[in-house]
């Protein structure tokens, strides 16, 4: 069993920062990407950043270029999402995935097998 666990959740006021965690546990597998998605009430889940585990190859959302920046830690088995400046539209569940399968698709949810459940991200005007 894999799980995807992420914490570093909050409220904040606009301009804040927070910084997101993705703690990955369980029996090992192929991590050939792992990403981070959000779903604001009423919308649909949305990409915000991915990483290719192996190579560090980043992507962004438009949303998220030149404010959030994704890495990982493979020792620690953790992936981070550090968000800067935020706004009130940030505010959403951020999620986060990984793909075990080498989908190629790191901008889609389609391409994403395991999933964690979630810290809520709310940001005050």
């Amino acid at each position: 069993q894999v799980q995807l666990v992420e914490s570093g959740g909050g409220l904040v006021q606009t301009g804040d920062s927070l910084r997101l965690s993705c703690a990955v546990s369980g029996r090992t597998f192929n991590r050939y990407a792992m990403g981070w998605f959000r779903q604001a009430p009423g919308k649909e889940r949305e990409f915000v950043a991915g990483i290719r585990w192996s190579y560090s190859t980043k992507y962004y959302s438009e949303s998220a270029k030149g404010r959030f920046t994704i890495s990982r830690d493979s020792a620690k088995n953790t992936m981070y999402l550090q968000m800067n400046s935020l706004k009130p539209e940030d505010t959403a569940v951020y999620i986060c995935a990984a793909d075990s399968l080498g989908s190629g698709y790191p901008y889609s949810s389609a391409g994403y097998d395991y999933w964690g459940q979630g810290t809520q991200v709310t940001v005050s005007s």
